[in-house]
């Protein structure tokens, strides 16, 4: 017994140690933190209840493998409320955890009086449009469009808000390394908000299958800084006004996206 107890206090010794070495990375965002913090503290919880199980589980078919008269088990009624309490504890735990992420407007915006509303002051508005097979990008308080042909530019450490729908069926925007996911209905408007702590280029995509070039639906995001971004966008404002092809690049590249399957769409028709 004294064995199996020194062997159960190793287990959860390098357990804690092998978490507390792992360094915390640096996070995209706001929202991939919180998102990340939460998937860490879920960890910590459910390895060394892995452990436990598993060592129990071992010890169990070492110990009776032999066993040719096995006895039916006794009535533990300590055990069985130790087992309970533990149980509810666990669940508390996970549900306070994850309330406290799922709350938070960074994770699950909702929009309400009083607060500051996306666009307002020093963020930044993005509507997100999204259809068969590309995006369009707006940012309605500079009355800038750009494509996918081009990187959404956002400036660090400034509140974001992207506004995503869809023109013709159920897309998805997604943006993995940042954590955020939206759906992208028909005539509905979804809000996300984020704040960027890490300048970078971001991948993303579309996340939901709408088509046969459902796979050509990827845009980036480019967190930069915040004098980068003022720069950008006057100089997107100044080309639109001129009529020059700044918003129009954009727009053309993601007709040829629209374009390129001709064979594929034919097919599907």
């Amino acid at each position: 017994m004294k064995r199996t107890r020194i062997a159960l206090v190793s287990l959860f010794s390098a357990a804690a140690l092998a978490l507390v070495a792992f360094p915390a990375a640096a996070q995209p965002s706001t929202t991939a933190g919180l998102i990340n913090e939460l998937n860490g503290k879920l960890l910590y919880l459910g390895i060394p209840i892995t452990l436990l199980v598993e060592v129990i589980l071992i010890y169990t078919v070492i110990k009776f493998r032999n066993n040719d008269d096995p006895k039916p088990t006794k009535e533990n009624r300590r055990l069985e409320i130790t087992w309970t309490v533990a149980t509810a504890i666990i669940l508390l735990f996970v549900g306070v955890a994850s309330y406290g992420v799922l709350a938070n407007p960074d994770v699950t915006y909702d929009e309400q009086p009083g607060v500051e509303q996306p666009g307002a002051g020093e963020s930044v508005l993005v509507h997100a449009e999204a259809y068969q097979w590309g995006w369009e990008f707006t940012y309605p308080e500079e009355n800038v469009t750009i494509g996918a042909s081009e990187p959404v530019k956002v400036p660090v450490d400034q509140n974001v808000y992207f506004e995503v729908t869809s023109r013709d069926v159920i897309h998805a925007f997604h943006v993995p390394e940042m954590g955020l996911k939206m759906d992208a209905f028909p005539e509905q408007n979804q809000t996300i908000k984020t704040v960027p702590t890490e300048e970078g280029m971001y991948q993303g995509y579309c996340a939901e299958f709408c088509g046969v070039a459902h796979s050509q639906m990827y845009f980036q995001v480019e967190v930069v800084s915040q004098e980068e971004y003022d720069q950008w966008i006057q100089q997107q404002s100044s080309e639109g006004s001129s009529g020059g092809s700044g918003n129009d690049s954009g727009n053309a590249s993601n007709a040829s996206v629209v374009g390129a399957p001709a064979e594929l769409i034919a097919a599907e028709n």
